[in-house]
């Protein structure tokens, strides 16, 4: 026996489940809160892009495609958006969030600790899904490192993300655009079901590639 909307039904009625998981998204859609905009790598929209770019520096949420998975995105270096990240998911706020960037020459700004065995990694495997752990400075603050004084830092390699980055300040804190203790989203439809009605946006870029965290 469970329950769908409100109503109840047993393992004979399982048919007419479809109909209630139906009648669920268009309850979802009648509260949908994000603004949506679909593209792919080879056919990035640039002024969604910008769109959504504004909607982040002004403290916003946007939920955007990479190569992992999906990420749900907000101003790093501000630290009322990072906690508007953690209230969206549910996360506990002592857990750290990767910052993502799109030019190897922003991390100075994140942290001093480059040297040339850091710069031979990020040669070799940035863009990519590596993420590496530094000292930060004090651009960081605490709430996107969960109080920790060092930070996690990303390049991906998704064209589309690197596209919303830049446009976004250049710096996006993002955790996998999941409430906490779901499985992380591989599509724009899972964070759309998740989060639709708790985010501003959300870059439907089709399927992660590889559908695994970084970390």
């Amino acid at each position: 026996v469970f329950n769908c909307a409100g109503k109840w039904y047993n393992q004979n009625s399982v048919r007419r489940w479809k109909p209630c998981a139906l009648e669920q998204m268009e309850r979802r859609k009648k509260h949908m809160r994000a603004w949506i905009a679909r593209m792919t790598e080879d056919n990035i929209d640039q002024s969604a892009i910008e769109k959504a770019g504004e909607i982040l520096k002004n403290g916003g949420l946007a939920a955007f495609p990479t190569e992992t998975v999906y990420g749900l995105g907000g101003n790093a270096l501000d630290a009322k958006a990072s906690e508007k990240i953690y209230a969206a998911k549910g996360r506990p706020s002592d857990h750290p969030m990767i910052v993502h960037i799109a030019q190897k020459g922003d991390m100075t700004k994140l942290t001093d600790g480059i040297t040339p065995d850091v710069e031979k990694l990020m040669a070799a495997f940035w863009p990519g899904p590596l993420t590496m752990i530094f000292e930060k400075t004090n651009a960081v603050p605490l709430e996107t490192t969960g109080g920790l004084t060092s930070v996690a830092v990303r390049y991906p390699s998704n064209k589309v993300a690197n596209a919303l980055i830049l446009a976004g300040g250049g710096f996006i804190a993002a955790p996998s655009a999941n409430t906490s203790g779901r499985p992380s989203p591989t599509k724009a439809e899972h964070v759309i079901e998740d989060l639709g009605d708790k985010i501003d946006c959300i870059i439907d870029g089709g399927d992660a590639e590889i559908g695994l965290e970084s970390t």
